[in-house]
């Protein structure tokens, strides 16, 4: 299958789509950024194949006859286990290693080695449970859900005056960065078999549906996935490590990609870890005006972020502890310097930390919208991107400010993939190229992690 890909290279995150030549998404990926950005493109690029194998999987069951085509969602959370079963062996590995060669920690490694042993048992046998029987997706990152569970069971061990907790979590917060940082081809027909073998061993499928998700199976993981040509943007895309001609501006990609998944719409809102951009766009995805926040990351996503490291939650929590308030805790200021003074001085006076995120979240959107009225106001549609879209407070205190100021009539558009706006819009123009003859060299990471597989 022939195909083009984007990467939106955020300060948070980096997101890649993959589309086939008729323009149609066969794949898409998300990952940490890190301080090595060709590792964190690999990463996002290698995830968005692996995504790719479902969709061809979903079209080679299309004649199949029965349900196998209704087992596809199973087997798409067994296999997300079988990576994160594949990483946590990973951060096994790099835990005892560490444990080993650090001459601080030899001394204690008699005392910490079996602790940390249990500990990763038993998120191990945590496992299961966060992907498996309906269980609700609570983050696409490895470091989010091993962390919570690592926290839980070094926490319990604690209580039990079993270990101390400080050294167990110190091990976590080393190992994870070597393990995020390195970038690992994924064996798919490997992962994808045993994914198979979780579903079917259940043993509710008739004999015609195993052969016929077998058949789908293998021809998914064998089909051959070329890639044209290769667009990246972001707010790290002057540092991409792709050519100076496949790089475009992330006001045009998040304009086009918004405009294509909604094509009623006229102003888009991207809410990024580093940046706010509030565009407007003509009717056919054009963008006609932009504005965005020009000093510091105030009221972006990485200030959300630094939030949820000062309570302790990780940044996915925040929005659901958020609308559990009683009040809104008025926030003075939105500085990111100053976030972690300012938010342990309001529980000081004892002010419920659910009312002081409340508040905070309505000071982020009252910033957005400044930038929306500077850039020309809302027009319908009007449609919201970038990672805080995926916060259910923020998205609330933007339905009230926009019916507030602009009237109930506007329609906002938010979509479950709005993360990947930018990609995907980045990918369109890879589509452009290709069509026009003039496809650029792909990135040269693409050809050093397929040595390395």
């Amino acid at each position: 299958m022939r195909c083009v890909i984007g990467i939106d290279l955020g300060s948070t995150t980096t997101k890649a789509v993959l589309l086939d030549e008729s323009g149609d998404v066969l794949g898409r990926g998300v990952t940490n950024s890190r301080s090595n950005y060709e590792t964190a493109c690999a990463v996002a690029r290698e995830e968005t194949l692996t995504s790719a194998r479902f969709a061809l999987l979903g079209q080679a069951l299309e004649s199949e006859r029965g349900d196998a085509k209704d087992l596809i969602p199973a087997l798409r959370d067994a296999f997300r286990l079988e990576l994160f079963l594949v990483e946590l062996t990973d951060l096994r590995t790099t835990i005892l290693r560490d444990l080993e060669r650090n001459l601080l920690l030899r001394s204690r490694r008699s005392a910490l080695e079996p602790a940390v042993i249990r500990v990763l048992d038993g998120v191990e046998r945590a496992a299961a449970a966060m992907f498996l029987e309906g269980a609700p997706r609570r983050s696409d990152f490895f470091r989010d859900l091993a962390g919570a569970a690592y926290v839980a069971e070094a926490e319990a061990l604690a209580r039990a005056g079993e270990v101390a907790f400080e050294p167990i979590a110190a091990l976590f917060d080393r190992a994870i960065i070597d393990v995020e940082t390195r970038c690992k081809p994924c064996d798919v027909p490997t992962l994808m078999g045993r994914a198979l073998h979780r579903v079917l061993a259940r043993g509710v499928t008739s004999d015609a549906t195993r052969a016929a998700l077998a058949r789908a199976v293998e021809s998914a993981t064998r089909e051959t996935i070329e890639e044209l040509a290769a667009v990246g943007t972001g707010y790290g895309r002057q540092t991409l490590p792709f050519p100076p001609e496949a790089v475009r501006s992330e006001i045009l990609c998040h304009g086009r990609g918004a405009h294509r998944v909604f094509a009623g719409t006229r102003t888009v809102l991207d809410i990024g870890g580093q940046d706010t951009k509030a565009i407007q766009v003509d009717d056919r995805g054009v963008v006609t005006s932009f504005q965005m926040n020009d000093r510091c990351a105030a009221g972006c996503g990485r200030y959300l972020g630094y939030i949820a490291d000062e309570l302790n939650l990780g940044l996915h929590e925040l929005g659901p502890l958020a609308l559990t308030a009683k009040k809104e805790v008025r926030v003075c200021s939105t500085c990111t310097v100053f976030a972690g003074a300012e938010l342990r001085e309001r529980l000081s006076l004892g002010q419920q930390r659910e009312d002081i995120l409340a508040g905070l979240h309505r000071s982020i959107m009252l910033r957005a919208m400044s930038l929306l009225a500077r850039s020309g106001g809302i027009r319908d549609q009007f449609t919201f991107t970038g990672g805080v879209c995926n916060n259910p407070m923020a998205v609330k205190v933007l339905r009230e400010l926009v019916a507030k100021n602009y009237g109930a009539d506007i329609t906002l558009n938010i979509h479950p993939d709005s993360i990947y706006m930018g990609a995907l819009g980045a990918a369109l123009y890879a589509l452009d190229d290709v069509r026009a003859g003039r496809g650029s060299a792909l990135p040269g990471f693409t050809r050093s992690v397929e040595a390395r597989a």
